[in-house]
């Protein structure tokens, strides 16, 4: 039995709206959300370095951005972890400025601002809800001789969930100001190739403390 042409397309039209619907998911206190903590000291870290009274450790995570919470991914940036360690009760001034990266040996790129990240962030453990199936009897677009009508709209992952995502990131980006020791936190790198393809990196540093090369493992 076929259905007409208004009938199939009302039910491709509603196919985003089903697969969206699902339990209310509630809202994110950025309060609750922990930022990234330092580890147990510099040498936990791939590379570290002494600049001045601060040492700095980091940890090349690749397109794969580590939070508390959970881990996200992004395909235009990659992603360096820090970690800032000093005496007891002592401050450094930290800046994503004073950060840029070279992979490959090529001109080193500056760290970017954690908020051009957002819009570009994945959870790979969200999974889009499956479509409804087919009501039988219905014949399909091939079969009907209609064929060339866009298959609906693939869902995408609820606003409440981005919400949550980028609040995550935001806090585990490296907090900026003068700030007490240890800390940590992640920088963000411009960079658009496969993880695979990178053979080497470095960390440069240039701030408040002085100058260092951290060689980082790909």
């Amino acid at each position: 039995m076929q259905v007409s042409r208004v009938l199939r397309n009302s039910l491709l039209l509603a196919g985003p709206c089903l697969w969206a619907q699902d339990k209310p998911i509630p809202p994110i206190n950025p309060a609750d959300v922990p930022r990234m903590a330092p580890r147990a000291s510099v040498n936990d870290y791939q590379a570290h370095a002494r600049v001045g009274p601060v040492s700095i450790g980091a940890e090349f995570m690749r397109h794969a951005v580590p939070t508390p919470q959970g881990e996200f991914s992004t395909e235009e940036y990659v992603v360096v972890e820090t970690g800032f360690f000093g005496a007891p009760g002592q401050k450094a001034r930290l800046s994503v400025q004073d950060f840029s990266l070279r992979v490959n040996g090529k001109k080193a790129v500056p760290s970017q601002p954690y908020g051009v990240v957002l819009s570009n962030l994945k959870d790979p453990d969200w999974q889009p809800p499956e479509p409804p199936k087919k009501p039988t009897g219905i014949t399909t677009d091939a079969q009907s001789g209609n064929a060339g009508n866009p298959p609906p709209t693939p869902p995408k992952m609820p606003m409440p969930l981005v919400h949550a995502m980028q609040i995550k990131v935001e806090k585990a980006s490296l907090p900026e100001g003068d700030r007490p020791l240890p800390e940590a936190g992640l920088l963000f790198f411009p960079y658009h190739g496969q993880g695979d393809k990178i053979k080497s990196v470095e960390l440069i540093y240039s701030g408040p403390a002085g100058k260092a090369t951290l060689t980082l493992q790909p």
